[in-house]
This record gives structure tokens, C-alpha cells and sequence, in this order.
């Protein structure tokens, strides 16, 4: 399971870091170009977690992320 940390920067300026993580995938490479793919498309939807949280990441709301190297503070 390869897991990573985006900070994403919503449309309204606000910032949150989030985890993703695929099951089936043990490249990370591969994880941040599905959720970069995903994102990218109109329609695009991603779950991840914020903390313990379910948090549902729509495309049209994201204005920019950051693939965290080891990380970000949650």
C-alpha cells in the first residue's frame, strides 16, 4: 500500500494537508499521478483522510498542490 501527504490549495485560498493512499499500489510514484490525474479532470474526485476525517477532494474546488517529500504536519 503506498500512502502520500498533499497539501492542496483550495480555490477560496484556504490550505489543508491530506493523506491518499492506494491499496493495490506500492509505487508511490504511480499514487501522486492518479491523484494529479484525477484531480485535473472537471468531473475529478478523490477520497482521502484529514486526520481521522473522510474528506472528499472535488477537482473544480483545487487550485494548486504539493506532493510532501516525507510528509506534511497533520
Amino acid at each position: 500500500m503506498a500512502k502520500i501527504v498533499l497539501r492542496v490549495r483550495l480555490t477560496g485560498g484556504d490550505r489543508m494537508d491530506i493523506t491518499y493512499e492506494e491499496p493495490d499500489e506500492v509505487d508511490e510514484d504511480e499514487v501522486i499521478e492518479h491523484a494529479v490525474s484525477t484531480l485535473a479532470q472537471d468531473s475529478g474526485v478523490l477520497r482521502s483522510k484529514h486526520g481521522d476525517r473522510l474528506i472528499v477532494l472535488y477537482g473544480r474546488g483545487v487550485a494548486a498542490l504539493e506532493v510532501a517529500p516525507r510528509g506534511a504536519v497533520l
